[in-house]
């Protein structure tokens, strides 16, 4: 006898062994129970969900001559010629090969039929928002009022194709998405019944790669046992099977991002490639690698939702707390942007690598996302510690580039004043103590060092800048802060851009210190 796939051979027959779909199995067993059985239903959900195997169950309920709580006996003549598609009183159609006029016209002229034995004809439509306009307005007054010993069971992955016309006319029920953690006990319950060894890490691997379609979780149970025939299914070998990465890949591959590290990028994608994964796979993977992340930096509440294992976790969260919540975002959005282009790509690997070019050079990219990644690592060099390089007159600068050529060297104190650093280190108090038109100009200001105590205010708005400068603004700020620090500063404006110095090329005071030496004067 020729070998049934797993998804055929244990594909359930009763409603006890339908998985994830509880509200649905109850609502139907119960309308067998109270005999309520409406003449039109519609099955809509993603792919391998269970619509067309409770189609089939619910066919053989309501013709079945003993049921059993609701659900067929599988004993009775009935229940065995409709299992085998003997009986005349299933008919199953596909929608994607019989989609015209003339297809519905048959159904139409059959209904007129009743069944021969049993009490119901039960018509299940596959597919069915394949069907033209035509056959969609023949059906319509048949399904509207068949005869009493016909129901349409119609299925559908896309309901949004579906006319509105049929869907008012239909009992409409909504197949979810079936759990990791349910997909799962079936796969360990299925492998034990076929005396499979495998770790509960290797099929917890496999049902997640399943999207929520157990029929998807058992193909690739199938396929995983096949390659490693009379072995233990073990989580490495999942991944070799399934062409996936692991999560220690994906967390290199990140921190050579976050470095900038090109190559070091390149060289990680060089051996996926090398070994063969998927690089459709994995660009997926490593979008959820990332939404995970964010996720476990947001809340610590997340860790149920995060679905991954113990040791898996401990690392996520490690890593989390190195990644910027923006920055996370924007790898998403690139990398989710990303799948959706390499299915219909015959070079994916030059796509991949001109998205982690992208990743780590933001300087290459003008929109917002990019801006801001150029501020963090900004901000990141001058916490980490700026170069320093010395010039003539005995002052340190700071060396910055551009594609134009080297501008020139911001000098900065050689030792900044105690009343710029208790400024720096109370700026939020400083800020809370002028008035609210004020502090919002403040609130988008950078504090910088000027010459001596003097204390620079950059800003990107030129109204801004000029708000400042106008009446006694100077001086509510210069009380602000003699309040908080106890002594007076000398205040002066910028405006970012002028002179071919961004904003980003001032030194934010507030992150300065930790690395520029103070020195205390009389």
């Amino acid at each position: 006898m020729s070998y049934t796939a797993l998804y055929r051979k244990f594909r359930p027959d009763t409603f006890d062994d339908v998985k994830g779909q509880d509200a649905i199995v109850t609502t139907l067993r119960n309308q067998i129970k109270a005999q309520r059985i409406g003449h039109a239903y519609l099955f809509c959900g993603t792919r391998g969900t269970g619509k067309t195997t409770v189609a089939k169950i619910f066919a053989r309920a309501v013709n079945c001559e003993n049921p059993r709580d609701g659900s067929p006996c599988g004993v009775c003549p009935m229940c065995r010629s409709i299992k085998a598609q003997t009986s005349m009183n299933v008919i199953e159609i596909d929608a994607a090969s019989n989609n015209g006029v003339d297809n519905i016209r048959e159904i139409v002229e059959e209904v007129r039929y009743s069944p021969t034995e049993g009490r119901y004809k039960v018509y299940i439509i596959d597919e069915v928002h394949m069907l033209s306009p035509g056959a969609f307005n023949a059906l319509l007054k048949t399904l509207e009022e068949p005869p009493s010993y016909v129901i349409f069971i119609l299925a559908t992955t896309e309901v949004h194709k579906i006319p509105i016309t049929i869907l008012s006319r239909c009992q409409r029920y909504d197949f979810r998405r079936i759990s990791i953690d349910e997909i799962a006990a079936r796969l360990r319950e299925l492998a034990d019944k076929e005396q499979v060894v495998a770790q509960d890490k290797a099929l917890r691997y496999v049902a997640r790669a399943a999207d929520g379609s157990m029929r998807d979780g058992l193909s690739l149970l199938d396929q995983c046992i096949a390659f490693y025939l009379g072995q233990e299914l073990t989580y490495d070998k999942v991944l070799e099977v399934l062409g996936t990465v692991d999560v220690e890949v994906f967390a290199s591959l990140l921190d050579n991002i976050r470095e900038g590290d090109v190559a070091g990028c390149v060289r990680i994608l060089e051996e996926l490639v090398v070994t063969g994964r998927d690089l459709a796979q994995f660009t997926a993977d490593f979008t959820w690698y990332l939404r995970n992340l964010l996720l476990a930096r947001a809340s610590e509440e997340f860790d149920e939702i995060l679905e991954v294992s113990s040791d898996q976790l401990a690392l996520i969260r490690q890593e989390a707390a190195l990644c910027d919540a923006e920055l996370l975002m924007r790898y998403i959005r690139i990398f989710s942007e990303l799948s959706g282009q390499v299915k219909y790509t015959s070079q994916k690997r030059v796509l991949i690598e001109i998205t982690l070019i992208k990743l780590c050079r933001p300087e290459m990219e003008t929109d917002y996302s990019s801006l801001v990644s150029r501020l963090k690592r900004l901000e990141k060099r001058i916490e980490e510690g700026i170069p320093i390089a010395e010039n003539g007159a005995g002052s340190a600068a700071i060396q910055e580039t551009s594609p134009e050529g080297p501008k020139e060297p911001e000098v900065l104190p050689e030792a900044l004043s105690e009343d710029l650093r208790a400024a720096a280190q109370n700026w939020k108090a400083v800020i809370a103590g002028v008035s609210p038109s004020v502090r919002s100009c403040l609130a988008n200001a950078r504090p910088s060092p000027g010459n001596g105590s003097t204390l620079l205010l950059v800003f990107e708005s030129k109204i801004d800048k000029e708000w400042i400068e106008s009446g006694d603004h100077f001086r509510e700020i210069e009380d602000a802060a003699a309040k908080v620090i106890g002594r007076r500063l000398t205040i002066e404006t910028k405006l970012a851009g002028e002179n071919q110095m961004g904003m980003e090329d001032y030194p934010d005071l507030t992150k300065v210190f930790k690395n520029v030496p103070i020195e205390y004067t009389e």
